[in-house]
């Protein structure tokens, strides 16, 4: 066995040292005047080529002129440099189809969404969601229930609600509601109903004022409902209730159109309640 590993360890010591020679050796020069066949040499397209970091540049169809700032500055460093060139691979993320929309008519820079805000009711409050009078309201299963919601326009949320069950005399539950902006794991505001503290009836809802302030344009929100007793909740799918959203101010977001919950957010998606919001301001005719 010794005389094996007698004649094995000059043949290990001799491959490892020219693995090591192979990778400290520079690239071959390449002549000043390459064209672009040879620029591709840089990123070869040979499927065995094995690259240590591979970078996705997202970049909407009719971006040119911002993709060819990056050509011309950090890639044409990259694609220049001998080391890094044959380490990293660079490629563009298209789009199949560009947008007709101007970024300042669009609901926000990154969608194709027209903004269409039509007879905006300013300075009153509105219900955000309704049922209708023949909707029966009973306990589900669900004690987490969200939805997500982005402002369009600046307003202020001055209550969120919660459906009561119409089998109930007065409010027997205890349900705390709560608004957290996207990515923030502490909630704005906080609503909390129980039977001594149930806030005021309003149609098929229950409402508590909350600390008021204004939410700004692009702003994305989640509102969670969540069940502090056994029961679950009186909630429904976003597709049974009415969305009064002020003349297009304001949007739900759904699973649906790709919205992604928050890593931190349980439950499921719906409504068990609702808030009354605001417009403030004039809107620019």
């Amino acid at each position: 066995m010794r005389n094996w590993l007698v004649l094995l360890c000059p043949c290990v010591l001799g491959a490892a040292l020219h693995l090591w020679l192979r990778l400290r050796s520079p690239p071959p020069a390449r002549a000043s005047g390459a064209g672009p066949a040879d620029k591709l040499a840089l990123f070869p397209q040979s499927k065995s080529h094995h690259y240590d970091v591979v970078v996705g540049v997202l970049s909407a169809r009719n971006n040119r002129e911002l993709r060819n700032v990056i050509r011309s500055t950090w890639l044409k460093h990259l694609i220049q440099h001998s080391a890094l060139s044959q380490r990293v691979l660079v490629k563009f993320i298209i789009g199949a189809h560009g947008c007709e929309v101007p970024v300042e008519d669009r609901e926000d820079p990154y969608s194709c969404k027209l903004l269409n805000i039509t007879n905006p009711v300013l300075n009153q409050e509105i219900e955000a969601f309704s049922l209708s009078e023949d909707t029966s309201s009973g306990l589900s299963e669900d004690r987490v229930v969200s939805v997500s919601f982005r402002v369009l326009y600046p307003i202020v949320i001055t209550s969120l609600g919660v459906f009561y069950d119409a089998n109930d005399v007065g409010f027997q539950r205890n349900i705390t509601v709560k608004l957290y902006q996207a990515e923030q794991e502490e909630a704005l505001f906080i609503a909390r109903f129980s039977p001594p503290s149930c806030g005021v009836q309003v149609n098929k809802l229950w409402y508590k004022p909350v600390e008021q302030f204004i939410l700004p344009e692009s702003f994305e929100g989640t509102i969670v409902w969540e069940s502090q007793d056994l029961h679950g909740l009186v909630s429904r799918n976003l597709h049974k209730v009415a969305v009064n959203d002020g003349g297009g101010v304001l949007r739900v977001i759904t699973a649906e159109e790709g919205a992604l919950p928050h890593e931190f957010m349980e439950g499921v998606e719906g409504v068990a309640g609702g808030f009354i919001y605001t417009i403030q301001g004039k809107l620019a005719s």
